[in-house]
């Protein structure tokens, strides 16, 4: 039955005149109708934000954030399946993804920032003056104020507990925009942070799009202190335009044209298995996903003929099916895209080793966003297939003969998000890993994460990084108070 997506403003949910269809991109079907907030809404809810720093959230402990946060943490814990429900429902990704990573990893974010929540004060140390006498300096990490927390729709809880965790744990309020394709488990989000008790005005929630409505009122609001975005770098180029006006502090996690590289001394299977994940994992629409793949060309033709073989043998399906290892595409619209880059493929000379189309079911799934897993060979370095992100479940695999050459492949990019190599030689792994131009560089695994390291891109990548005491540096900042002895 489709349910109305409401917006949460200062402590209260609230409707509008304006809504969008909530599509589930499995079989087509309506999940609920979105309440789109226009700018009078973002304009209350940043007031909201505003208004919530001078009472008592702003002036809370560190103590005080934290047990707000585990108590946001067991609400969570306490509706997970509904949580579950809600991100399949968006995104259409196999349960056993939503039920292992997706909402687990939500509630370890808020449970790990909690930890990091800090009181005001840090660094003490006296000095001698000009004139002569003592001074003593102290230093204040005040909140950044209100923060606009910008989602995207591939692991949408998770990532918006990423950043919504130590914007909280600072101090800052936040006023938060999910994709509008993903609009479910942030609104969950909102109930459990209401039941909580988190007071009205500390989290916001307005649903809509971006250029020219909720998005665009948003990140140029005049009141608005910060902007965290993960997305598209096109749309980081743009919140970045729309921001500029007032100066506000900036971090984004944007887009990636990530590299794999397997070396002639890998462990085979070992690299198969990885490079099969870091290729097709939640159907390729994962920032740090390798879309391009070079094998040295010892072993290039045996590589390509196993990743073909298991490429083939993922199991496509029904998300409640616990067989089901790989789903949709988000929506039909970003499949037409995922689709266009399949033609352009051919039309630039790949080969298309596997894919390249839509699987055909015979079911309501006809209806859905689904594409087959692809690989590509064949295209030069110049090919827009090998040098545009197309967030699907693609690659294109190269053979590359040198160390330095494939550095050389790697580097040659306008991203720089994450890299993985796979190599049994350690120093060749230091080596490689030092000189590839990305924000995190894997070795011998991927996507394994420890939270208290820095997270982020170079180039079109990104600004900033998150992670640990990364993210809560962003979300605070240091004043410096100087007393004359």
């Amino acid at each position: 039955m489709p349910h109305d997506i409401r917006n949460y403003i200062d402590g209260r949910f609230e409707t509008s005149g304006n809504t969008f269809d909530d599509i589930n991109p499995v079989d087509g079907s309506l999940v609920g109708r979105v309440h789109v907030a226009g700018q009078d809404m973002v304009n209350r809810a940043v007031a909201a934000a505003r208004a919530a720093l001078s009472g008592p959230w702003g002036r809370s402990s560190g103590a005080e954030r934290a047990a707000s946060l585990h108590k946001v943490a067991d609400g969570i814990e306490a509706r997970f399946d509904e949580f579950v429900a809600a991100e399949i429902a968006d995104t259409g990704k196999p349960l056993a993804q939503a039920n292992t990573l997706d909402i687990p990893r939500a509630i370890s974010n808020l449970r790990f920032f909690a930890g990091l929540a800090h009181g005001r004060s840090s660094e003490l140390f006296a000095t001698d003056t000009a004139d002569g006498a003592g001074a003593i300096n102290y230093t204040v990490q005040k909140p950044l104020g209100v923060v606009a927390v910008i989602s995207p729709w591939n692991l949408p809880l998770l990532l918006l507990t990423w950043k919504l965790g130590p914007a909280l744990a600072a101090g800052n309020t936040v006023v938060a925009k999910p994709s509008e394709e993903t609009p479910g488990s942030a609104t969950l989000l909102a109930e459990v942070m209401h039941e909580a008790g988190v007071p009205p005005g500390v989290f916001n929630l307005v649903h809509g799009f971006g250029a020219g409505s909720t998005g665009e009122f948003l990140c140029a609001h005049e009141d608005v202190d910060a902007i965290t975005f993960t997305g598209e770098s096109a749309t980081g180029s743009a919140i970045m335009r729309a921001a500029a006006a007032n100066v506000k502090a900036l971090s984004f996690e944007l887009g990636g044209k990530n590299p794999a590289i397997v070396f002639d001394d890998a462990d085979f299977a070992r690299a198969l298995d990885g490079t099969v994940r870091s290729v097709f994992s939640n159907c390729g629409q994962v920032c740090l996903c390798s879309e391009r793949v070079y094998v040295h060309e010892s072993l290039f033709d045996q590589f390509v003929a196993a990743l073909k073989s298991r490429a083939e043998a993922l199991r496509i399906g029904w998300p409640a099916d616990a067989q089901t290892e790989m789903g949709p595409l988000v929506s039909r619209g970003h499949r037409d895209k995922v689709l266009g880059y399949y033609a352009l493929a051919r039309a630039e000379g790949a080969t298309v080793v596997t894919g390249g189309g839509v699987p055909e079911f015979g079911d309501r799934r006809d209806n859905g966003a689904w594409v087959q897993p692809t690989i590509l060979t064949g295209l030069p370095e110049s090919a827009r297939c090998v040098r545009e992100e197309i967030f699907g479940p693609v690659c294109h695999v190269a053979p590359f003969a040198t160390e330095d050459q494939v550095i050389a492949m790697a580097n040659d990019s306008a991203y720089g998000l994450a890299a993985a190599i796979w190599t049994e030689d350690m120093a060749r792994a230091h080596r490689v890993a030092q000189q590839i131009e990305a924000g995190i560089v894997w070795v011998n695994c991927w996507y394994l994460r420890d939270l208290r390291t820095p997270f982020g891109g170079v180039k079109l990548s990104g600004v900033g990084r998150e992670g640990g005491q990364y993210s809560m540096n962003f979300y605070s900042e240091p004043s410096n108070i100087c007393i004359k002895l």
